[in-house]
C-alpha cells in the first residue's frame, strides 16, 4: 500500500481514477497481493479518494521548484517514504501526529506541511500562518476500501454482483466529493490572503527528477516493490495512451 505515497507518478485525477479502475494491470496486482498477503481473508474491494492531492504548503516563503525547500522543516507522517521525499528534495522532514500541527505551524516547529487543500483549511492552517501552496500534486490521497473476503463469498453470485457494484458506485463517489469540496477550499485560501503557485512542466520535471531516490528506497525496502511499482508505470502509460486517444477523438 505504501505506493500510493510514491510521489510524481500520476499526472492528474483523470489518470489516477482510470488507473485505479477495476482490471487495469495495477488494480489486478494489488488485489491478488492483498488476497494472498492476508491468507484468503481479506478482498481489496475498490480504491477512491480521501482528500485530493497532496501538496507542499508552508509559512515561509513561495516553493516554484525543489531548492525553495530547502532548509524548511516539512511536517510528515511516522512513514518512510514520505520522510525519504522530504529529504531528496532538501527540506528536514518532522513527524507530527496530526492533532499537534496546528500550534506546531504556530510556533514555529515546523515550517510547512504536505497535505490536500480540504485538510488544510478544515483545520484552518492558514490562521497558523500557512500562506503558501505549490500545487505540486505528489501524492494521490487514494482511500483503500476492504471487506472480510469469507462474507463477500459466502453470499450467492447475485449478490456478490450487487456489492461489486455498490464498491464501484462507492468509489465514484470519492472520486467526485473532493473535487467538488477544493473548489471552495481553494476560493477560501486565495481570500484569506494565501498565495498558490501552479509549477509549469519545467519545474514540475524538476520535482520529479529530485524525488528519483524515494523509488530507489521503495525498490529495496519493500517485498515485491519494483513489480508494483513497474505495473503502477505500466497501467499510468496505458491510462494516459487511452486518455489522449478520447481527447484527439473530441478536438480534431
Amino acid at each position: 500500500m505504501q505506493v500510493f505515497d510514491l510521489p510524481y507518478l500520476m499526472a492528474d485525477d483523470r489518470v489516477a481514477e482510470a488507473v485505479l479502475e477495476g482490471g487495469t494491470p495495477f488494480m489486478t496486482l494489488l488485489q491478488q497481493k492483498v488476497l494472498e498477503d492476508s491468507g484468503g481473508t481479506v478482498r481489496l474491494m475498490t480504491i477512491g479518494n480521501t482528500g485530493g492531492w497532496r501538496n507542499f504548503a508552508n509559512t515561509e516563503r513561495q516553493v516554484q521548484r525543489p531548492e525553495d525547500l530547502s532548509g524548511l522543516k516539512i511536517r510528515t507522517v511516522v512513514a518512510d517514504i514520505p520522510q525519504v521525499l522530504v529529504e531528496a528534495l532538501g527540506a528536514s522532514p518532522t513527524p507530527i501526529p496530526w492533532p499537534e500541527l496546528f500550534t506546531s505551524i504556530q510556533t514555529g516547529v515546523v515550517e510547512g506541511t504536505k497535505n490536500g487543500i480540504t485538510d488544510i483549511m478544515n483545520m484552518k492552517f492558514p490562521e497558523a500562518g500557512l500562506q503558501y501552496l505549490t500545487l505540486d500534486g505528489h501524492a494521490y490521497m487514494a482511500a483503500l476500501w476492504f471487506m472480510n473476503n469469507e462474507k463477500l463469498m459466502a453470499m450467492p453470485e447475485d449478490l456478490r454482483r450487487v456489492v461489486a457494484d455498490g464498491f464501484y458506485q462507492l468509489q465514484q463517489a470519492t472520486f467526485a466529493s473532493p473535487k467538488r469540496k477544493s473548489i471552495q477550499a481553494y476560493e477560501d485560501f486565495l481570500a484569506g490572503g494565501g498565495d498558490i503557485y501552479v509549477p509549469s512542466v519545467e519545474d514540475q520535471a524538476a520535482f520529479a527528477q529530485a524525488a528519483a531516490p524515494v523509488y530507489d528506497w521503495f525498490i529495496e525496502n519493500v517485498d515485491g516493490g519494483e513489480d508494483v511499482l513497474n505495473t503502477l508505470q505500466e497501467s499510468v502509460a496505458e491510462a494516459e495512451a487511452k486518455l489522449e486517444a478520447a481527447r484527439m477523438a473530441i478536438i480534431q
